[in-house]
């Protein structure tokens, strides 16, 4: 087994390690399943209030891997218990009309969290939709209020897939703390948040992007290493450093992410998988926000 020079520890709360050659496998499916065990009891004792947690998802014309996830985000709800509310808009809709239909959703007090399942069509200003959501239902974490909130370490809901990262290291008791953290992305529903969501953890963070020189060389000085850069194997082997823990967020055509996985666990002492790391663990994060928005404002 290759040394893990900052992790003196890397077994999750359970004890259990799940390894490949040597190389710890971050197992998504495992970390979600903890998040839906932990909110169990939650949903249980809203429904006998009379509260079912409700999720509304927002889909603006036919694009089908956006279909494929909001299906995929209905179906999550029902495992858990929840209520998935649909709401189905052809690919003509205006800026003014989505923004109307979110309003009706903030609106509904049997409404708890709503999704608006990105990419909408180009013609439509996104941040502006993104913005119309209450905070009080930005269970997504896509408003400029919640990715604030984020900044400044009190975020009720950060924005889904940053939080995933975070929870997967501190499943795995993996050490965030004065280690540094490399970051390749900066959307703002991603790179920056997590990005900061470090940061507030205490690591040293630099976030690279499409513009950054020698992106290679800086990403091997990280400890651990976010690929968030939206494309298919990007990442390579040797941009890793022996021990360097890495967790990929990318999801592209043909179930691959944004590192090359075969190439960077040659150094990496863990790693996540795709699929089966991060994005179970999105899913079920955006299900626990909603018990939680449920939970606090219902």
């Amino acid at each position: 087994m290759i040394p893990l020079p900052f992790c003196v520890s890397i077994t999750h709360p359970k004890g259990l390690m799940n390894m490949n050659d040597g190389k710890m496998i971050l197992d998504g499916n495992v970390v979600a399943a903890s998040i839906r065990e932990s909110v169990v009891g939650q949903v249980k004792q809203l429904v006998d209030r009379g509260i079912t947690p409700t999720l509304a998802t927002i889909l603006v014309g036919d694009n089908p891997a956006s279909e494929t996830y909001v299906r995929m985000k209905g179906n999550a709800c029902q495992r858990l218990g929840l209520r998935s509310v649909r709401v189905d808009l052809p690919s003509h809709t205006t800026t003014e009309q989505l923004i109307a239909e979110i309003n009706k959703l903030n609106d509904d007090p049997q409404i708890h969290g709503i999704l608006l399942q990105h990419p909408v069509p180009d013609h439509i200003d996104e941040r502006a939709a993104f913005e119309a959501i209450s905070i009080q239902k930005d269970v997504d974490g896509v408003t400029t209020l919640g990715f604030a909130q984020n900044a400044f370490g009190f975020a009720d809901f950060p924005s889904c897939t940053p939080a995933a990262i975070m929870a997967i290291l501190e499943y795995y008791n993996i050490p965030i703390e004065s280690k540094h953290a490399v970051v390749i992305g900066r959307s703002p529903i991603l790179g920056k948040p997590v990005s900061a969501m470090l940061l507030n953890k205490n690591a040293t963070v630099t976030t690279c992007h499409s513009r950054t020189a020698n992106l290679a060389d800086i990403v091997r000085l990280g400890d651990i290493v976010v690929a968030a850069v939206g494309k298919p194997k990007f990442v390579q082997g040797s941009w890793i450093k022996p021990g360097a823990v890495v967790l990929d967020a990318g999801y592209n055509a043909g179930n691959v992410g944004d590192v090359d996985y075969e190439a960077c666990s040659v150094n990496a002492s863990a790693i996540t998988p795709v699929p089966g790391g991060v994005g179970p663990v999105t899913i079920a994060t955006l299900l626990k926000h909603t018990v939680d928005a449920a939970d606090k404002f219902a």
